[in-house]
């Protein structure tokens, strides 16, 4: 199996989405590449907080991300959500859909449910799900008998800096940073919102 690494933008933006929404669903997808058996997640698009169903909208967004992704010479390479209650940390039958339909144009596609018990504290507040098999449409949380947790040394998931957590947590808490953020559905509702890059609620010293 691969390793995956979680960038500090690609953990912000999706923070900043759950964030934003405490009490709604909310999903996006992943950014990234696959470099020397390592997939690189760099970036998030935030899709939906209001209607989470694979709609017509749901894939107009989907369409348009991965249109972005080549802007960027990234890919599609997961997908994310956040669910409504603190305690549910299943991957929703449409997360399922989505992961794979990411999964049919990057094999090793992977999707993070938000730990809402864990997303204000200083640790890594996302469950890796990853297919059950090269086929399946079913999404299993990762759990490898014999190997590290995610997001624990030596396990194949990990984050590309060990503060990005704590600093997200920060960053809600003294700069109010997911107030300027924006998904696909804010976007339809004003148009000037930019959900694909949200450089607006971005700290300054991040380069996108």
């Amino acid at each position: 199996m691969v390793n995956y690494t979680v960038g500090q933008l690609a953990y912000l933006k999706i923070f900043f989405h759950a964030a934003k929404h405490p009490h709604l669903q909310v999903n996006g997808v992943l950014l990234g590449k696959k470099v020397s058996g390592t997939v690189e997640i760099v970036d998030a698009v935030p899709l939906l907080h209001h209607w989470t169903s694979l709609s017509p909208m749901m894939e107009i967004g989907l369409d348009l991300a991965g249109k972005h992704a080549e802007s960027l010479e990234l890919q599609l390479v997961g997908y994310y959500q956040a669910s409504e209650r603190l305690d549910d940390t299943a991957l929703a039958p449409v997360g399922e859909k989505v992961a794979s339909k990411v999964k049919e144009g990057f094999a090793d596609a992977v999707a993070f449910v938000i730990d809402g018990e864990k997303i204000g504290s200083d640790d890594v507040a996302l469950i890796p799900f990853i297919a059950q098999s090269p086929s399946s449409l079913s999404w299993w949380p990762y759990a490898e008998p014999g190997s590290p947790a995610p997001f624990t040394p030596g396990s194949l998931f990990s984050l590309s800096s060990p503060d990005i957590p704590a600093r997200a947590v920060a960053l809600v808490r003294d700069q109010q940073l997911q107030r300027k953020f924006g998904d696909f559905d804010d976007h339809l509702e004003n148009v000037t919102i930019d959900w694909l890059r949200n450089s607006a609620a971005m700290p300054s010293d991040i380069q996108q």
